[in-house]
């Protein structure tokens, strides 16, 4: 067959009929000098998707309301088997009170607002000392929000006890700010490992190429290079409550937590999915 009994053959044409404004969609009827003439399958009517209205809430549910702690160091503790665990020592200042209840019909989700460390007057801003005398309650530095399922039960001016949320052998997240140590270079903020230091080598310590030259042309974002480390705000999951201390009122919770001593923490029970949180 010559190239020129090519341009003589007839062309297939595909004919669509339009869609029709209705929210079904009618079957399509396809022709070609080709193929016999078939029809394709109905199909369901589209559905309209449906957007709610109501605002948008991005943080996530806590197990429990929490409390607010201070961080004081680490010991070792001897467990009755003689077992020695590193745990972290956290006390409690003047506070841990519900100042705010929010409910879905006034701020359209449901959390309990809990104050911490009594501080004086002139320390905080006027706004802030509204919020806490229209509830009547004392000078406190940090508020937080522990976002619920229900606040059933709770009130404001209600003081919170760890004595009455944890005991031992309880399971916490503790989230806190790391410490801060400022800009420091690839191998301590990545794990970078350095090059010889001797047999001539003159690539110590150096970040190394960071990319190609014409393609890509340029440095992909999240690149792994020197800058600030630490100073940011991070959570520990599940860590174990070892000891309670009535006297000393504090708790020894297993493992490092955030920060150096003093720094705020915030203890919350452990979200575990099917226990606490339900599946979606």
């Amino acid at each position: 067959m010559s190239l020129s009994s090519f341009s003589t053959m007839p062309t297939a044409k595909l004919h669509l009929k339009t869609l029709p404004t209705s929210t079904t969609i009618t079957p399509l009827t396809l022709h070609s000098p080709f193929l016999p003439s078939f029809r394709l399958p109905k199909h369901k009517p589209l559905s309209i998707l449906r957007i709610s209205t109501s605002p948008a809430i991005s943080a996530s549910l806590e197990a429990g309301v929490g409390i607010m702690a201070t961080k004081l160091g680490m010991m070792s503790f001897f467990e009755d088997s003689g077992t020695v665990v590193p745990v972290t020592v956290v006390g409690f200042r003047e506070g841990n009170i519900i100042t705010q209840i929010k409910t879905e019909a006034t701020d359209g989700y449901s959390a309990v607002q809990v104050g911490y460390r009594r501080v004086r007057d002139r320390k905080l801003t006027k706004p802030e000392m509204g919020h806490l005398e229209k509830s009547g309650i004392i000078p406190l530095r940090h508020l937080q929000e522990f976002r619920l399922q229900s606040v059933d039960g709770f009130e404001v001016t209600q003081k919170l006890d760890f004595n009455e949320l944890f005991k031992e052998g309880d399971l916490v997240d503790v989230a806190g700010t790391t410490i801060g140590k400022g800009f420091q270079g690839g191998i301590k903020r990545h794990n970078f490992k350095r090059g010889q230091m001797t047999h001539g080598s003159k690539s110590h310590r150096q970040l190394g190429s960071i990319g190609a030259g014409t393609t890509p042309g340029r440095v992909y974002k999240g690149k792994k290079m020197p800058g600030r480390m630490g100073g940011t705000k991070t959570k520990i999951r599940k860590l174990k409550i070892v000891k309670i201390d009535d006297e000393l009122k504090i708790l020894m919770i297993k493992g490092a937590l955030p920060g150096k001593p003093g720094n705020l923490l915030r203890i919350a029970p452990a979200k575990i999915v099917g226990k606490n949180i339900p599946k979606n």
